[in-house]
């Protein structure tokens, strides 16, 4: 089987724009419970959460000061089309962070953080 390129490569959030470079998602993951008891003798007990943390976002643009950059705590419907033949993943989100980055000789560089909240459909 051939992997797919992360050529055309799109994420959709509130008015969002930059070039973007790279997008990676963090992970959904789901924490354990200890259900251990003041009986619990040989070793702690866990069952799974009911509920998933959907992870978060990480996207790099090319930065030059046109971006626009929604960061009003409002969570938004976001979806990240792959630029192959891989299903659409959607989500509501929030932008956690920004940051710049200039190397003397180099494009600039932004990277935007988002926080996933609710389900997350991949």
């Amino acid at each position: 089987m051939a992997n797919d390129l992360g050529n055309a490569t799109t994420i959709t959030f509130a008015g969002f724009t930059g070039d973007l470079l790279s997008i990676g998602l963090s992970g959904v993951s789901r924490p354990a419970v200890d259900v251990s008891t003041l009986g619990t003798t040989t070793a702690r007990a866990f069952v799974p959460s009911d509920l998933y943390d959907g992870g978060e976002l990480e996207a790099r643009i090319h930065w030059t000061g046109t971006e626009t950059i929604p960061i009003t705590g409002a969570s938004t419907a976001t979806t990240i089309a792959w630029g192959g033949t891989i299903n659409d993943t959607t989500f509501n989100s929030f932008v956690i962070g920004f940051s710049i980055d200039a190397t003397e000789g180099e494009a600039m560089i932004a990277t935007v953080t988002f926080k996933i909240t609710g389900a997350v459909t991949l």
